[in-house]
């Protein structure tokens, strides 16, 4: 048993290569071989969000607070809220973040393939976003 107190992993600023806007990640697991689980909690302020990406083995979110947004490649962009859960299939090319005057947070779930647990693309544009 492992327990990783509160308080005890720094909060890590999002890259700006990953995401537009102010973005904190929290990574709440790590897991090692043979095990494959990643998850953290990602807080986006209001008009944040992620650039395009996939997960090889898709991904789940779990808003837990505010409101915000996400869209799979050809679909509609989508307002999610806290409670709901949200599956990214693998391989499916999305994003999600907040809305433009909502912050929004939510634990993200993903499995490594390979060591491997997202493939980053290109960023969402203001006019894809929905401004």
């Amino acid at each position: 048993m492992e327990i990783k107190r509160c308080g005890s992993q720094p909060s890590d600023k999002g890259p700006a290569d990953w995401f537009t806007g102010a973005v904190r990640i929290d990574r709440l697991i790590q897991a090692a071989a043979p095990a494959r689980v990643a998850a953290a909690s990602v807080t986006f302020e209001p008009g944040a969000r992620t650039a395009w990406h996939m997960h090889p083995l898709g991904q789940t979110l779990i808003v837990i607070s505010g409101c915000g947004r996400a869209q799979r490649w050809g679909g509609p962009i989508e307002e999610i809220r806290p409670g709901d859960v949200v599956w990214f299939a693998p391989g499916e090319k999305h994003w999600h973040g907040a809305t433009p005057t909502t912050a929004m947070t939510h634990i993200a779930i993903q499995e490594q393939l390979d060591g491997k647990v997202v493939d980053w693309m290109e960023k969402v544009s203001d006019e894809e976003y929905g401004r």
